[in-house]
């Protein structure tokens, strides 16, 4: 068997960095940042490029460590109230390769101790992006429970993300799908244990929970006039 990828050193530092967030202590500690947590993650990110190519191809796996899968570990606090510099947790995002052009589907994975999880699906789509959404759900209303509805899907996912308070204007606010017309986002999502992430069957098991997502996934794209 392999060896994990993602071991306890790397929830280790993200806990020491909860309790130590200033500047001075990352600085002191940047090798062990550089050693048990960027590291490890662009390998992942690199290791994991064959399954999800399996998932679909038109997904993009980045191990650059500027500008790629991987998430900076810096807060952009300029605007924000909270001034910590630094994020606790890694996070990784699989792109769509239309996404630098259009919003698009893709995956994310979310490494923070104490709150590990994967998602599938398209984060807070804007203007003509939304509508082409919601306008999909609503004329199609038998193709999007098959998407969301399959049984080996909600074994694994749960929609989640913000909702409007009412329909939107424009919609049936008595649709059967009036729940899902007033989403923000459309993501799903499913948890897993720091030990199941520290494993080294961990690859395997997100693959397998990420293939479930591929109906949603499809879905999304195919609103959106993307290929999927």
């Amino acid at each position: 068997m392999s060896e994990p990828t993602f071991t306890p050193a790397f929830f280790r530092f993200l806990r020491a960095l909860r309790k130590n967030n200033d500047r001075d202590w990352f600085l002191a500690n940047k090798e062990a940042y550089e050693r048990d947590v960027k590291e490890p993650a662009l390998r992942f990110i690199a290791g994991f490029e064959p399954a999800l190519r399996r998932i679909n191809r038109h997904l993009v796996a980045d191990p650059r460590p500027v500008g790629g899968s991987m998430f900076r570990i810096h807060r952009d606090i300029r605007f924000a109230k909270d001034k910590r510099p630094y994020k606790t947790h890694v996070g990784i995002h699989f792109r769509h390769e239309a996404a630098k052009d259009a919003y698009a589907p893709g995956l994310y994975l979310h490494l923070e101790p104490g709150d590990v999880f994967a998602a599938a699906g398209i984060w807070r789509p804007k203007g003509a992006a939304l509508s082409d959404l919601r306008d999909a759900i609503a004329a199609q209303p038998t193709s999007w429970r098959r998407a969301v509805g399959g049984r080996a899907f909600n074994s694994r996912f749960e929609l989640s993300g913000e909702s409007l308070t009412r329909v939107p204007r424009g919609y049936d606010r008595d649709h059967p799908l009036e729940r899902d017309l007033r989403r923000k986002s459309f993501i799903a999502i499913t948890g897993f244990r720091e030990s199941e992430a520290c494993s080294a069957d961990f690859p395997e098991r997100l693959e397998e929970a990420w293939r479930e997502s591929r109906p949603f996934l499809r879905f999304i794209a195919k609103a959106l006039d993307l290929s999927f």
